[in-house]
């Protein structure tokens, strides 16, 4: 058992088992769940966290309430502890990542804002030094890119930086992009060249994409709050009802230039809702090692740099200058 001294003066010295009980029910928000999500009895939790309790020389949850609660002492003492389950999750991955030669299978997650060839390319060149590693894609909208990545699904997503803190990953840029509104030439909005105002949209209907993050990580980029919804599973089937005039959306430019510059789709001016040029990033996390597969596969991505892919076009920037 790996043992964790907190305070040099106890005779029993603190485990790291019990540090994750009480991470546990600070995560699930009570003793049966943290049982639950650590494969023990609660009677064994409700154990640890008594003996855990006496070595601290402090309570450190009320059970007052239905819901145990971190008491004054409790949450100074668990910011410390979370500290230490971080380290110790990180030694416990660059273990696991020594011991292993080639990893059995790596997760990479992108975002479908970007264009796959410069992907398809790396994972290509990795798959033929590695062909018995299976490579798990993930595509993935809005926030579903971050969730995969905290899940440990994916040890790389390509992704942009929202929702994320700093200090958690390594993030490096990899491409450009603009999300430009676009409609039908014969969508009504679209028929009037002169500048439209958000409220004058709210009676069209905008065809929206759904975050994949399953709630954890939600976000919500370019929706106009109150108005006439579509919502769709990915870019293509966006597209596809845009192009049918059954509503106005924003899309990636790579995906619209060819249709807007051959008349297919028209880019709307509208007043708060302007092309939103961004950046997307090679992303892992800090506190997790990567297997030799997977470095092979974030050396292989490469940066922003190494594109000869930078997006062309109307409306599409020429460099990453004031991106969002």
């Amino acid at each position: 058992m790996i043992t964790i001294m907190i305070f040099d003066h106890l005779d029993t010295p603190m485990t790291l088992d019990q540090l994750m009980a009480l991470d546990a029910i600070v995560q699930t928000g009570t003793f049966r769940a943290a049982a639950e999500h650590l494969h023990k009895s609660q009677s064994a939790i409700s154990h640890m966290i008594k003996v855990l309790e006496d070595e601290a020389g402090a309570k450190l949850l009320s059970r007052e309430d239905y819901r145990p609660t971190l008491t004054a002492e409790g949450r100074q003492f668990y910011a410390q502890a979370s500290r230490v389950l971080h380290h110790a999750r990180a030694l416990k991955s660059t273990a696991h990542s020594l011991a292993a030669d080639e990893e059995t299978e790596i997760g990479i997650a992108y975002s479908e804002t970007i264009p796959s060839e410069a992907l398809v390319a790396a994972i290509e060149q990795v798959h033929q030094r590695f062909p018995a590693t299976h490579i798990r894609l993930y595509k993935e909208m809005m926030g579903g890119a971050l969730a995969r990545l905290m899940e440990e699904k994916a040890q790389i997503i390509l992704s942009s930086m929202a929702g994320i803190e700093s200090d958690q990953v390594e993030a490096i840029p990899y491409r450009a992009t603009t999300i430009l509104p676009v409609a039908h030439p014969d969508f009504e909005p679209a028929r009037i060249d002169s500048l439209k105002t958000i409220g004058d949209m709210y009676s069209y209907t905008q065809i929206v994409v759904a975050d994949t993050s399953e709630g954890r990580f939600t976000q919500s980029r370019d929706v106009l709050s109150g108005s006439y919804r579509m919502t769709v599973s990915d870019f293509a089937m966006k597209k596809a009802l845009i192009v049918s005039k059954q509503g106005w959306g924003g899309l990636p430019c790579y995906l619209v230039r060819d249709d807007v510059a051959a008349g297919r789709l028209k880019i709307l001016a509208i007043d708060g809702f302007p092309p939103r040029r961004t950046r997307v990033y090679k992303i892992r996390r800090r506190d997790r090692a990567i297997g030799k597969v997977a470095a092979a596969l974030w050396q292989a991505l490469g940066t922003y740099e190494d594109q000869a892919l930078i997006e062309t076009g109307p409306g599409c920037p020429a460099s990453m200058t004031n991106l969002a």
